[in-house]
């Protein structure tokens, strides 16, 4: 095989196929930007920095084994970086067009005969401020890798390492190695406990592009597996019916809010016994609970089952890019009106979590399993659709803000792709001090995700004020 041709690793192949007229596989990322970045000066950063990743120089050929990374002859920086306009409707702020916008990027799929990624600058967003939207597919690479490549455009950001490559290695296989036979988890401890090495092997031939896999022993006892687990998945209950579940739709809304103060947030856990995450995620189900309750519906005794994508990479390794990580299911008490409560209920299923290792590798083989039988691929699809209302991602990011060319990245916002009929995505990100949350919704099922960000600060301040009536000894 040449030099400029790659085959896609049968993972990465299972985010290729896995778009629908509904979902898009597209990670979509915002950055304010402030004082204003010009074309010219992006163009020319993500020229030299960004496109060190040979990947972003490269197309996706398909072809009857899966796909392969072709380099693109015809790559045109000005076809991927692309200056826009925002046009105001009457009464509408900058802010609230240039989400309605995202909201259309994020339905509009990207041109399949080019590298699958574009960069979209607002450079008079508003006075003094730019937006930089950003649509990469998710074949390219999951979320933590694309933060580390977004970073690597920063002032200062590193590029990826040369790549060094011995006789017979392949990195497909690095992450299987480290993370299924030397588990760097207790979710992992626990897989490895019950699945054995047998595993790991089988794992690492699917996820290697040039393992025979067709009619081999092998394969069959990984669809055992697969199908064991699948089973296991199956078993548990379906998430309880809400107005945010249903047959998604092509349209999409995004929102976000002003970070809330890390410090402040790190103190309420202090002082109710809880983790930074134990308090978002209270939030979180707060916020949706109320948003129910203002609509008519009686969220009491419910619960909503998010999808939460776990890392199973070095973070040093994060510029390899590719998908590395599983699944796990979180369970989130929007039924209970208490924050207290609340909180305490988030604890104990971050506790019960933590026991768990089935979801993670039920879910990090359902995304190996899609690129083996397409239709078999659609019904799981299906299944999670049943099992979850969310995908929820939760990334810690820069402590302090970061500049790119002399300008500073003032806020950072980014979703994750929902697959299925999966009609909500969730993300927290902390950021220069702060911590942002966002959401990303179907049209039909959620038409105003701002009315469930706005919730979240009122149900963050309960939790801080009650903290603050706690005698001062605690």
């Amino acid at each position: 095989m040449s030099a400029n041709v790659e085959r896609m690793s049968r993972v990465d192949t299972a985010w290729l196929r896995m778009d629908t007229e509904a979902n898009l596989m597209m990670i979509v990322g915002v950055w304010l930007i402030e004082p204003q970045l010009s074309l010219a000066d992006l163009r020319e950063r993500v020229g030299t920095a960004l496109l060190q990743y040979g990947r972003f120089r490269q197309k996706v050929v398909e072809d009857t084994l899966g796909a392969q990374w072709v380099d693109d002859d015809h790559f045109d920086l000005a076809a991927h970086v692309l200056p826009e306009k925002l046009e105001l409707s009457k009464g509408q702020s900058p802010l609230e067009a240039l989400k309605h916008y995202v909201g259309e990027l994020a339905t509009q799929p990207l041109n399949p005969s080019r590298p699958l990624w574009q960069f979209h600058l607002f450079e008079d967003f508003e006075t003094g401020r730019s937006a930089l939207v950003a649509r990469i597919h998710h074949c390219i690479a999951d979320g933590i890798a694309l933060i580390s490549v977004m970073l690597s455009i920063t002032d200062g950001g590193k590029s990826p390492p040369a790549r060094r490559k011995r006789d017979g290695d392949d990195d497909e296989n690095d992450w299987i190695a480290d993370y299924l036979i030397k588990p760097a988890s207790d979710l992992a401890v626990k897989a490895i406990g019950v699945y054995g090495a047998s595993l790991g092997k089988g794992v690492e031939m699917m996820a290697d592009p040039a393992a025979p896999l067709n009619g081999s022993l092998e394969m069959a006892r990984i669809g055992a597996q697969v199908v064991s687990d699948v089973a296991a998945m199956a078993l548990m209950p379906d998430d309880s019916a809400t107005s945010l579940k249903g047959k998604a739709t092509p349209g999409k809304r995004v929102a976000w809010g002003e970070p809330l103060p890390l410090p402040e947030v790190k103190a309420i856990g202090q002082a109710l016994g809880g983790s930074i995450n134990d308090v978002l995620l209270a939030s979180v189900a707060g916020a949706i609970g109320s948003y129910l309750r203002d609509k008519g519906e009686d969220p009491t005794g419910k619960e909503i089952r998010a999808m939460v994508p776990v890392n199973l990479r070095p973070l040093d390794k994060a510029w390899q890019l590719g998908n590395r990580f599983g699944l796990v299911p979180l369970v989130l008490p929007i039924g209970i009106a208490n924050p207290v409560d609340r909180l305490a209920a988030v604890r104990a299923r971050m506790q019960e979590l933590k026991g768990g290792y089935q979801p993670l590798l039920a879910f990090a083989l359902l995304s190996v399993a899609g690129v083996l039988i397409k239709p078999v691929q659609h019904a799981l699809l299906g299944l999670f659709a049943k099992k979850a209302t969310a995908v929820m991602t939760n990334v810690p990011g820069p402590a302090v803000p970061l500049k790119i060319c002399g300008r500073t990245l003032k806020q950072v916002m980014f979703w994750v792709p929902a697959s299925g009929d999966i009609g909500m995505g969730v993300s927290i990100l902390s950021y220069g001090g702060g911590v942002q949350f966002g959401l990303i919704t179907d049209a039909r099922m959620c038409p105003d995700p701002d009315e469930i960000v706005q919730r979240f600060r009122p149900e963050f301040e309960q939790l801080l004020y009650l903290a603050m009536m706690l005698p001062w000894e605690r």
